[in-house]
This record gives structure tokens, C-alpha cells and sequence, in this order.
């Protein structure tokens, strides 16, 4: 008595434990495509999940699971739709089609593309056995497929053929219920996708309000520049960035040598021109030259004393005191000390802290038509949960650059009252959200699109 059915049997016996004791699919195909060795002797097994073109190879015998492009890999994915059209959906042997003299080889084998016959002559022997692994309902879950030197016997078909049921039956377990398409799950609503379109529709066409987010900065609405009263160096700030001052207070001061020698020097010209108008006035008595020659200096020393107290009103100005009550608002002083100004340069701004509104840098490709005292919300940085509430005054006609070099509108807006302001610091920074005008739901989703689609059209 023969004992390869036995050994056969004993083979088909451990695949079976061997599928069971699987945790998932992929130790399931690495079983089918190592542990079944001791049953075929195959050159190389390979499992490929799914079926046709879709399909994706998950392991190959004796390796981990391909994760590399390699030449023999890439090849494997694209000749596999075609082996599968010829294995047919039922599996078998299938043939090298070089072998032109075979009985087997039809018409179609012989004719298989180049890439694929140059393929298999490099990397596959004769042939190849493929099984489908199908699922109760006879839907195709993954192939296992055999590289062979000859045709398995017909014990050993039969063998896999009882195999590739079971592992089937494992796979479909493992793999928990399928989860319908989204075309067989709209096919199964029935009537009820009118009901479903319906809604659409009624969604489509739900009023919204538009709404843009952009940048924004909290501002003073009642603020007093500080600029440069005459040219010179800035030698010492008085205040701090943000602190409270009172009205005459000392904010800042320049530096006074140039103007401090530029007096000694009109001091020293006066009491020259003083000198020779009384030494002319002495001689007058006497000498009618020295008389004609008093009137010429005495308007020099007038004139002298004109410059005196023009560098004397000079050095008044080298402190710039605080206009009015507020707070001082600029950057650091370090940027400041030792920087020369001119005349009329801004230096900083003494702002009414009560009197705090939004600045908002709109970009110009969120533009909104907006309304007279279109509301919009502040999401300050410092306080993301806690919007402040706002009403836009001012829109810049022309666009400008942004602080972050983005085309924008200016848009100017107060805060609403009744609100705490103790949280609202000019200088604070946050995200506003602008509120347009009333249109349908379906023209708020695709008004982005559409612009984008009409700028690449030109229509």
C-alpha cells in the first residue's frame, strides 16, 4: 500500500491547524505561502489579495512581507491580471507561454505580450498553479499561487482544492463582514433615496451667512502720534512699552551735544557783537565813520541774539513730553536708543486704552461683499475660548500689503459695548472672523471653486 495518500492527508491535516491557528490574514497567507512547501515542493509561492487589477501581493515564500519596488516585484503586479485572465475564475495550471510545442499552450498563451513571456523566462519555471480563495458567497477574497517545475497529480489538485476551501472559510472569518460599497449600500436604500435627494436639496439651499477668516491686531481708535520735534539721536526713553503716563509727563529725550556746543558758540557770538556795538557807540562822539557804522551793528547783534534763541528753543524741544493721559505704545527702546531721526519721524503713540478697536488684514482672496456694520468675531491668541464681539466702521478701498507681505483690505472695527475689555491689551494679536451677506448653502461650498475654475477658464 502506497503511502502518499497518507502523507498527503497528514500535509492537508497541518495546513488545516496551521490556518486555524492564524490571527489575521496576513499570518494566514504567510501559512498558505510557506507551510504548504511540505506538500508540493514548489520553487515559490505567493499570495495576492483581492482579484484583477486591484489585486496587491501581501507575502511572498521565504521572505517578510514585500514592502521594495524591485524589478521582480514590479513585474509580479503587472503580469498577475493577466495570468489570472488565463488561469480562469475557477484557478488551475497554467503554462510558460514560451513553450510553444506543449499540447497545453493555446492560441492565446503563445501570443502573451512581450514583457510578461521575457518575464517569466527570467524568474518563473514551467508553470503556475493558482487558487482562488473565495468567500461563502463566492466572492473572490485572495489568490495562492504555486511556481512548479511540473503538474501537480491529481491527488495533490484534489488536496488543494479541499485547501482552498478552507482557507477561504478562514480568510472570510478573519477578515470579520465585509463592509458593503457605497454603490451597493445607495442600492439598497430603495425608495428611501428620494427621501435622501430630497434632503440634499433642502440642504443645498439652506441660508448661510459667508464669513472669512483673517489676521488681526487690537488698536487704539484714540491715539496721538509722538514724532521727532528736530533732527537728532534718541539718547533716552523715560517710559516703558505699554505704560500709563499723564499729561506732561517725560517720554523720551535726544541727545543735546551737537546743540549744547551750537550754544556756546551763539553765547559767545553775542558777546562779541555786543562788544564791538559798544566800542562803535563810544567812538560815535567823536569819529562820524564810527557813527555811520553803529546801526550795521547793532542789527549784528540782534541777529546774534536771534540764533541764540533759536538753538536755545531747540534745546527745549530735546524732551518730548506726553500730550495727554493713555498709555505708551511702541516697540522695544533698545531699537530706538542711539538711532538718528529726523524732524517729524513717528516715534510712538499715546493711545486711551478705553478706546481699543481691531485692525484686520483681509486677503484679497478671501474678499467678501460686506454690508454696512457687518459683525465680525475676534479669537484673540491669548484668549482662543473667548471671541470678542465687533462691528467693521472702515474698508480700505485699494489693497496693500499685510505685515505678512499678503495682498489685503484694511478693515477698521469697535468694539462692541458691554464687553470687558480688561483682556483686550492693544498690541494683541488674534484671528477675526468676518460675517458677509446671507446666500445658500451650496453657493458658500462652491464659491472658491467656481473662482478658481472662471481664473483658470477665463470664462
Amino acid at each position: 500500500m502506497s503511502t502518499r495518500p497518507a502523507s498527503a492527508a497528514s500535509a492537508v491535516a497541518q495546513l488545516e491547524a496551521r490556518a486555524r491557528a492564524a490571527n489575521s490574514p496576513l499570518e494566514l497567507a504567510f501559512s498558505i505561502a510557506n507551510d504548504s512547501f511540505g506538500l508540493l515542493g514548489f520553487r515559490q509561492a505567493f499570495v495576492m489579495a483581492g482579484s484583477g487589477a486591484q489585486a496587491r501581493l501581501l507575502t511572498l515564500s521565504g521572505l517578510a512581507p514585500p514592502t521594495e519596488d524591485s524589478p521582480y516585484l514590479i513585474w509580479l503586479r503587472r503580469s498577475w491580471p493577466w495570468v489570472q485572465e488565463h488561469v480562469g475564475a475557477s484557478g488551475g495550471w497554467l503554462v510558460s507561454p514560451l513553450l510553444e510545442t506543449s499540447e497545453d499552450v493555446g492560441p492565446e498563451l503563445k501570443s502573451a505580450p512581450a514583457e510578461i513571456a521575457d518575464g517569466w523566462l527570467e524568474w518563473w519555471p514551467q508553470g503556475i498553479y493558482a487558487l482562488p480563495l473565495r468567500r461563502r458567497d463566492g466572492a473572490i477574497l485572495a489568490w495562492a499561487a504555486f511556481l512548479l517545475d511540473e503538474q501537480p497529480d491529481a491527488l495533490h489538485q484534489q488536496a488543494l482544492q479541499h485547501l482552498a476551501v478552507h482557507w477561504g472559510y478562514c480568510w472570510e472569518m478573519l477578515g470579520g463582514k465585509p463592509r458593503p460599497s457605497l454603490r451597493q449600500r445607495w442600492k439598497a436604500m430603495g425608495r428611501k433615496r428620494h427621501a435622501v435627494w430630497l434632503a440634499l436639496v433642502v440642504l443645498c439651499l439652506l441660508p448661510v451667512r459667508q464669513s472669512a477668516l483673517a489676521p488681526a491686531e487690537i488698536v487704539a481708535l484714540d491715539a496721538t502720534t509722538v514724532a521727532a520735534a528736530l533732527d537728532g539721536v534718541v539718547k533716552t526713553f523715560h517710559v516703558r512699552p505699554n505704560q500709563a503716563v499723564r499729561q506732561g509727563d517725560l517720554l523720551l529725550s535726544l541727545d543735546e551735544t551737537t546743540l549744547r556746543n551750537r550754544l556756546d558758540v551763539a553765547t559767545q557770538s553775542v558777546a562779541v557783537a555786543d562788544a564791538e556795538w559798544m566800542a562803535a557807540s563810544q567812538k560815535a562822539f567823536d569819529n562820524l565813520q564810527s557813527k555811520g557804522e553803529l546801526t550795521q551793528l547793532q542789527g549784528r547783534a540782534q541777529e546774534k541774539r536771534a540764533e541764540l534763541a533759536a538753538v536755545q528753543a531747540q534745546l527745549d524741544r530735546i524732551h518730548v513730553l506726553a500730550p495727554h493721559d493713555g498709555i505708551a505704545v511702541f516697540g522695544a527702546a533698545d531699537d530706538w536708543l542711539g538711532r538718528p531721526v529726523v524732524t517729524g519721524e513717528r516715534i510712538m503713540q499715546v493711545a486711551n486704552p478705553e478706546s481699543a478697536g481691531v485692525l484686520i488684514y483681509m486677503p484679497v482672496a478671501d474678499a467678501l461683499v460686506l454690508e454696512e456694520n457687518a459683525p465680525l468675531k475676534l479669537f484673540l491668541t491669548v484668549r482662543p475660548l473667548s471671541p470678542l464681539r465687533a462691528t467693521v466702521t472702515e474698508t480700505s478701498y485699494q489693497s496693500t500689503l499685510s505685515p505678512d507681505n499678503v495682498a489685503s483690505y484694511r478693515l477698521r472695527a469697535t468694539l462692541d459695548p458691554g464687553q470687558s475689555l480688561d483682556d483686550a491689551r492693544i498690541g494683541l494679536h488674534g484671528t477675526a472672523k468676518v460675517s458677509g451677506n446671507w446666500v445658500v448653502l451650496i453657493y458658500y461650498v462652491l464659491r472658491r471653486p467656481l473662482a478658481t475654475l472662471r481664473e483658470w477658464s477665463g470664462w
